[in-house]
């Protein structure tokens, strides 16, 4: 096979790990959404207000932020392979306790659990950064995410059917115990099939865990800096389940999470200067430095990408719907269009990255979103039902590829640290679908289009201060000798 071409049809090599991991990363967006589409039938067995449906909503997505950052740290000691197979394994232990369920709170709590599945993501990042060259990672982490990004899709297409096909009241029940059994005995098979490094590759990891490394002081303040939003986000969530908003937790209670979320903020704090108080009093070695500013861009780009697709991807349906009076069944099936694009979008993002270089192709792709933004916030009842899917649809290859672009730089920044770096930024992703779709519960759709637009010009603006990735990273093996590895 030749480097400028990838054949996908072949199962051998770096192509069979690549669909063996995106298959794992399709099952654990599988199971992280399995509930979207069967939430008419769980309503209806529990007897549940719109409040707590919303709270469900609320709470899958929660645990995920700091579980990217969390797992990104877990892959790069411990690596992908074993990481991917015990989510995977655990998630559908969980997943069989929501199926079960006998009452909302055991709902809501495995759902919150639920929410750590979504971490997956991060863990093929670091894999297939491992497998693929620097000319080929980019479309090779494209089609991963793109891909295994379907899955959430997948779930709102098959599990109704599946539901039907059980029948009974407890359908829904069975359809969702199904994810649960296909991801656990898929865990077996990713943990004997897969490897985390070709054939006499190094798996380089991070000399010390428990918090990302950084090679200066500026950028030590800065990394405390970028992690205050993640805990903003988780703070806002809780005031969304609180007193103030849907009422389902007690003030006690968010006020605890308030106190518990600073105390988690200043331990992390302490990890990172555990980590890192060298830089005070040494300087570190020019073969071991980066510019921990291009981890911060790749977190606002993906910020505006992904945070803005989650919740788009959430209040799409109910907006055709109610602009152009349809039913909820034509409504989902035409906002889906926004998800399909994943399978082609993100791809070609990736390979345009690799192919005409990665500052450009994220600076193009971004201004695309923000015009295809600016154009959804013109959209009225006078418009042609076609022309707004047309637009809606290339926005959302805008969106899609500009995510596919900022993972084709994540794993050459610095590749013992590809694990964390894709956490934060995948994080960053949670943390601007929670800010949008809190801007979306006080505007109209359109003001909340117009604000996504403005913030990817923030975003747009902060890549003009990306370093394109030039010539080699280095890494240092465990017997002192110097690894090369290209990034160009």
């Amino acid at each position: 096979m030749s480097e400028a071409k990838l054949n996908l049809f072949s199962f051998s090599g770096k192509i069979r790990t690549l669909h063996l991991t995106w298959f794992a990363f399709f099952l654990s967006f599988m199971v992280w959404f399995n509930h979207a589409p069967l939430l008419a039938a769980i309503q209806e067995t529990f007897s549940l207000s719109k409040q707590e449906v919303k709270a469900l909503l609320i709470v899958n997505v929660a645990l995920t932020i700091p579980a990217r950052i969390i797992i990104g740290m877990l892959v790069d000691k411990y690596g992908p392979r074993l990481i991917f197979s015990g989510l995977l394994f655990i998630s559908s232990i969980i997943c069989f306790f929501f199926a079960m369920a006998d009452s909302y709170q055991m709902l809501l709590a495995t759902r919150f659990a639920l929410g750590f599945v979504g971490a997956g993501f991060v863990i093929g990042i670091r894999m297939i950064g491992e497998w693929f060259p620097a000319r080929q990672v980019g479309v090779a982490e494209g089609i991963y995410g793109g891909w295994g990004n379907f899955g959430s899709a997948a779930s709102a297409m098959l599990l109704p059917s599946l539901a039907l096909m059980y029948g009974g009241e407890n359908g829904w029940r069975y359809a969702i115990a199904t994810t649960g059994a296909v991801a656990l005995l898929y865990s077996f098979v990713y943990f004997k099939l897969a490897r985390n490094t070709p054939k006499g590759s190094t798996y380089f990891k991070p000399k010390k865990t428990g918090a990302m490394e950084v090679t200066s002081k500026g950028d030590f303040f800065f990394y405390l800096l970028m992690n205050i939003p993640m805990y903003a986000a988780l703070a806002v969530l809780a005031w969304k389940l609180g007193p103030a908003n849907l009422n389902i937790i007690g003030a006690v209670p968010t006020d605890s999470i308030y106190l518990g979320l600073l105390a988690l903020y200043v331990y992390q704090t302490s990890q990172v200067w555990r980590i890192n108080k060298h830089v005070f009093s040494e300087e570190v070695a020019e073969i071991h430095r980066y510019k921990f500013k291009q981890v911060a861009i790749l977190d606002l780009a993906y910020f505006v990408t992904f945070g803005s697709e989650l919740a788009v991807v959430s209040m799409l349906p109910l907006f055709f719907k109610d602009t152009f009076d349809l039913s909820l069944v034509q409504a989902g099936l035409l906002a889906s269009g926004f998800a399909f694009m994943n399978l082609v979008a993100r791809p070609f993002g990736g390979l345009f990255s690799d192919k005409f270089g990665r500052k450009k192709m994220l600076s193009i792709l971004i201004t695309g979103l923000a015009v295809g933004y600016l154009i959804l916030g013109q959209i009225t009842s006078g418009w042609p039902v076609f022309l707004a899917v047309i637009a809606t649809m290339a926005c959302s290859f805008f969106v899609q590829a500009g995510e596919g672009a900022v993972f084709a730089i994540v794993p050459l920044v610095k590749r013992r640290m590809t694990g964390q770096v894709a956490g934060m930024a995948g994080a960053y992703g949670n943390v601007g679908a929670v800010t949008f779709l809190t801007v979306f519960s006080f505007v109209s759709p359109q003001v909340f289009f117009m604000v996504i637009a403005g913030a990817a010009l923030v975003a747009l603006i902060a890549v003009q201060f990306l370093d394109e990735p030039k010539g080699h990273t280095a890494e240092v093996m465990e017997d002192g000798t110097v690894q090369m590895i290209e990034v160009s």
